[in-house]
């Protein structure tokens, strides 16, 4: 198994978690932006996330190179769904298809006990495949699907969402 490290993000983080992120944009697998977002646009992501409940984490390797990033999001932003967070995890492009996914999955539900989370979500375009069989080998259900709600390059996409208990 390879050596991960997790740490807090930082603010000279953000170019990097940036670039990972726009990498995945053209693939339209994994997000419904459709064109490059900025370092600006993300401040306000980057500043609602905090390391007491709803951290933003760098993976970082061996060599502290940054592979891969981690957010844990409030959902729905009401304080009764408090113990229920969304997930998401971006990979490097040049780190994806190693087997990291479930690596990182499975250290991330541990992190989140500590942090209050009762149950996780991961948001997931239904033709994402690889998540989806990454998130269901690790305990995740279908909770719910959303048909057709998202269209990019006049086609239309549906979300499913998946959920995990973790206490």
């Amino acid at each position: 198994m390879n050596e991960l490290m997790y740490r807090d993000a930082e603010i000279k983080d953000l170019e990097r978690i940036v670039d990972i992120y726009n990498s995945t944009i053209a693939s339209r697998l994994v997000t419904a932006d459709t064109e490059p977002v900025s370092v600006e646009d993300r401040l306000p992501w980057f500043h609602s996330h905090n390391s007491d409940k709803r951290p933003l984490w760098v993976i970082e390797n061996e060599e502290n190179e940054i592979i891969g990033w981690v957010s844990l999001q409030s959902f729905y932003g009401r304080p009764a769904y408090d113990g229920t967070v969304e997930i998401s995890i971006y990979m490097d492009e040049n780190q994806r298809g190693k087997g990291l996914g479930k690596q990182i999955l499975t250290d991330c539900i541990e992190k989140s006990k500590a942090l209050g989370v009762k149950t996780l979500l991961g948001f997931i375009f239904a033709h994402n495949v690889p998540s989806i069989k990454l998130f269901q080998r690790l305990g995740f259900e279908e909770w719910a699907l959303f048909p057709n709600i998202a269209e990019m390059d006049e086609k239309e996409f549906s979300l499913k969402i998946l959920g995990k208990r973790i206490q």
